[in-house]
């Protein structure tokens, strides 16, 4: 009895410092996870892999707090900024959005800043324009023309309608002059690749002019195939022949 008695004490001792490492162990886990993360910030993140060129969709962004000492100060705060713009490098899933890895659509930052709005089955195509084939500059992006062509046949010259509802997408201009706005020397617009072959045919032989149509006429933007030209491969070329059967009005 007398030694067990005498055990006591070093068992007691024993377990209280067991119990202190374990409280020393759990004070350190506590202090290295809160001073690890320190003050965070509530930003937009992506939550998924963002291509160089691509507007960002509104639904590959999130809010996401993170530590404030690893972010740059240029970093979204509210998905409504960030969505639209064109990264300029790719942003992986999980990293913040900031301005600089990022521009506005239409900003001017080379022609490879950003993927021009093409419809799959469709192309563009820059047709020249002035002020009296372009209806006095008029025209900008977003807009929709109509095309007239007059083709001269032996006696015969005729005008036609041949195309209406080309969606514009860039407006070219040439000058850089400060103290007034440049003229619009040619327009890029959206077309269906058997339509673009019909108006370059236009262009080498015969004269265009265009028409701006009403807001109030304009059609939505759609991604709808043409049945007729679903895809570029659709395109078999325009000879005369085919350009006199298509208009016979003109000839």
């Amino acid at each position: 009895m007398r030694t067990i008695t005498s055990r006591r004490p070093f068992t007691i001792l024993g377990i209280v410092l067991a119990l202190l490492v374990i409280a020393a162990f759990v004070l350190v886990a506590i202090n290295a996870s809160t001073g690890s993360s320190g003050p965070s910030q509530n930003v937009v993140v992506a939550t998924q892999d963002l291509t160089p060129r691509i507007p960002i969709p509104a639904g590959s962004l999130e809010i996401k707090s993170l530590p404030t000492g690893g972010l740059p100060s240029t970093v979204f705060t509210k998905i409504s900024d960030a969505t639209g713009m064109i990264p300029l490098v790719t942003i992986v899933k999980g990293q913040a959005v900031s301005s600089n890895l990022v521009a506005k659509p239409g900003q001017t930052l080379g022609a490879q800043s950003e993927f021009l709005p093409i419809p799959s089955g469709y192309v563009a195509l820059t047709i020249p324009t002035s002020e009296q084939q372009g209806v006095a500059d008029y025209i900008q992006p977003g807009d929709f023309i109509s095309v007239i062509a007059t083709v001269t046949s032996g006696a015969k010259v005729a005008t036609k309608t041949v195309f209406t509802n080309i969606h514009v997408i860039r407006v070219g201009t040439s000058g850089s002059d400060s103290t007034s706005a440049a003229a619009a020397t040619s327009l890029t617009v959206v077309v269906t690749a058997c339509q673009s072959e019909f108006i370059t045919w236009f262009l080498q032989f015969a004269s265009l002019k265009y028409e701006l149509e009403s807001y109030q006429d304009y059609g939505p933007v759609t991604n709808a195939k043409d049945p007729q030209c679903p895809s570029v491969t659709s395109a078999q070329g325009v000879n005369l022949q085919l350009v006199q059967k298509t208009y016979p009005s003109l000839f």
